[in-house]
């Protein structure tokens, strides 16, 4: 009980730490086109997201797959550009178009997410011997995580759209063009680490 614990703990601390704000930044324009009203659709991407680093974070732990680090580091800003830009073209309507390609994305991104994770849990794994357990802890506390990030969007959504009065497309735009600026910006400097 004492590893599931230190492992759940781990994984929420991961994906809540400011130092690796790029998976925070995609779980954010993830949700960021949805309001309270939407948690149903909300739920649904963020399990579909999930579901993929669920799946390569497993594989990548048993040595099943590997990838290179840098070009991971380099998709996952790409992922979190692709998603900013879907929001934004999304356009003004009160739901966004695209919701069964954006459940498809996020379960694809999920993949590229789960080896970035991967990363770091096998360098806290060591020489282990009982990795499932451990990575399903891991796992239950980044999922933890997400619902801290997604929780807080979806009530800064509500105030700004129910209180203020800020118009939901307003804040869509604001939200995902900032992150895609800054998402542009780490793609930029991790692409020259591709070829080295």
């Amino acid at each position: 009980m004492h590893d599931f614990s230190l492992y759940f703990e781990l994984g929420w601390q991961h994906i809540l730490n400011w130092k690796g704000y790029d998976h925070i930044l995609f779980v954010i324009v993830l949700c960021g086109a949805y309001t309270l009203t939407d948690w149903k659709r909300v739920l649904l991407l963020v399990t579909a997201f999930t579901i993929g680093h669920s799946i390569t974070l497993a594989l990548s732990v048993f040595k099943v797959i590997t990838v290179k680090t840098n070009l991971i580091e380099f998709l996952i800003p790409v992922t979190i550009l692709v998603t900013a830009t879907s929001n934004i073209l999304g356009g003004k309507s009160s739901r966004p178009k695209g919701v069964q390609l954006k459940y498809i994305l996020a379960l694809f991104f999920g993949l590229i997410h789960g080896m970035g994770f991967s990363n770091y849990l096998n360098s806290l794994l060591g020489k282990s011997t009982n990795i499932v357990a451990e990575l399903f802890a891991f796992n239950i506390g980044l999922e933890f995580g997400q619902i801290i990030i997604v929780t807080g969007i979806l009530l800064i959504s509500f105030a700004l759209i129910n209180i203020f009065k800020v118009k939901k497309w307003n804040w869509n735009f604001f939200l995902s063009s900032a992150i895609f600026g800054i998402s542009f910006i780490m793609a930029a400097e991790r692409w020259p680490d591709l070829f080295r």
